[in-house]
């Protein structure tokens, strides 16, 4: 297994790539005007927004392998492991990198907005493919905030413009983003269909007896997906996050089992995964307004 570098700066990423620091805590390199380097696995203690132009082999982004092309984004968060196996050879990067250290968005609207860019927690075959217009948007973003880096004189005005800017190319691939999930309205399609059907065999099996209530991790460790894309495809093309329709399946299982069948609430309770009937009954309460019992009474 081969080394693991620590990327803790933008410093240490500058040398990376040969680059000069301009700023300790925010980076962009246009990677055509790097050193020739070689592969290795990174552990980011940092944020970087990668635009991959060629294709350099099989990358390993967290547990999964990916062959990106032109115009593939990828997006890093603080913690998450990334890079390609080093085979002994010397490689020209091409691309862009936006890196920028979590002290860079202290005291602005970003740092208590950054985990609302749920993508930085994709997997790697959830990676953002760009049009050519789409690269030159987001191309166009990295490049103001270098020129702010190149700037003479970095003054009390260059952190909120840099931060803007970075917002803004975030912003951008929310949309771009949106489009992506659009173009693949047949494969979601079959994703929602699997992610039912997962559902249905989850309770169908008496899992829940032993695993407790089906969690949105689980759903997408079996639909091969990050928790974060499967919640914002659900949210996208039916507006409920994955938990509002795990509850919804639940709740059908439930209101099957209590109308359906003389079996004690107790043991459809547990049946269904509630560690106590007393936390099913407040919940189906607070789902359908009425109890269990009443629920069953009804005609």
């Amino acid at each position: 297994m081969g080394r693991i570098m620590n990327i803790d700066s933008v410093e240490q990423y500058n040398d990376y790539f040969g680059m000069d620091t301009l700023h300790p805590l925010v980076t962009v390199i246009e990677g055509s005007r790097g050193k020739p380097l070689r592969f290795c696995k990174k552990l980011y203690n940092i944020y970087a927004i990668l635009v991959k132009d060629t294709d350099c082999g099989s990358l390993r982004y967290g547990r999964s392998i990916y062959d990106y092309s032109r115009g593939t984004m990828l997006f890093l968060a603080p913690g998450q492991v990334m890079g390609s196996e080093d085979d002994g050879r010397m490689h020209r990067p091409e691309g862009w990198v936006l890196a920028f250290h979590p002290e860079l968005l202290c005291g602005t609207p970003l740092a208590r907005g950054i985990r609302d860019y749920t993508y930085f927690s994709y997997n790697s075959n959830e990676a953002l493919h760009l049009s050519a217009a789409e690269r030159q948007t987001v191309v166009g973003c990295m490049e103001k905030v270098r020129e702010e880096l190149h700037s003479p004189v970095l003054d009390k005005h260059s952190k909120s413009l840099i931060v803007d800017n970075i917002k803004l190319l975030l912003d951008y691939c929310i949309r771009f983003y949106d489009r992506q999930f659009i173009t693949r309205e047949p494969l979601n399609s079959d994703l929602l269909a699997r992610f039912e059907a997962l559902l249905d065999d989850y309770f169908r099996s008496g899992k829940p007896v032993t695993a407790g209530l089906p969690s949105v991790q689980y759903c997408a460790d079996e639909l091969c997906l990050s928790a974060n894309y499967l919640s914002d495809l659900l949210r996208r093309e039916t507006g409920l996050s994955a938990m509002k329709h795990i509850q919804q399946k639940t709740l059908e299982a439930a209101k099957a089992r209590v109308f359906n069948t003389d079996e004690p609430i107790s043991e459809i309770a547990y049946s269904l995964g509630f560690a106590y009937p007393q936390h099913f009954s407040r919940w189906f309460k607070k789902q359908t307004g009425c109890t269990p019992n009443e629920y069953r009474a009804q005609e």
